[in-house]
């Protein structure tokens, strides 16, 4: 009497293809987050629009002046004589130091001026002054 034929069993393995396609799933998604990752670390204000803008890959020291003429370094609220000692070190060690300027849309510009002057005084001779770029309006 013949028993039950024995089957081969076979080995579990590893299906590659789906692990290859959440590996550049997750190559994608990384790829996209360092992107936006680059943007540069300010507080949120409402910039004037320019059509004639340059994006620049350089990410310079960054102060955003706010309508009520605060200053932020960056993302983090300082005063204008700490601000201006900062430029004037960071001027001393590296000699193509630029300031990025963001002003709010609705700033007095005798305070963009006035600033602009204070770092003058520093010894920091490169500035930017950003703005928002105009949509072709389609």
């Amino acid at each position: 009497m013949r028993r039950r034929e024995r089957k081969e069993r076979k080995t579990p393995g590893i299906m590659l293809s789906p692990m290859i396609d959440m590996i550049f799933l997750l190559l994608v998604f990384f790829i996209v987050s360092t992107l936006n990752m680059a943007e540069i670390k300010t507080i949120p204000i409402r910039l004037p629009v320019a059509e004639n803008s340059i994006i620049t890959s350089r990410n310079p020291f960054t102060v955003t002046i706010k309508k009520d003429g605060s200053l932020f370094l960056e993302d983090q609220p300082i005063g204008k004589k700490t601000l201006i000692s900062k430029a004037a070190a960071m001027q001393k060690s590296d000699e193509n130091f630029s300031i990025l300027i963001r002003g709010e849309e609705d700033v007095n510009y005798k305070l963009v001026i006035k600033l602009m002057d204070e770092f003058k005084g520093a010894g920091v001779t490169r500035f930017g002054l950003a703005t928002d770029i105009a949509g072709d309006g389609k």
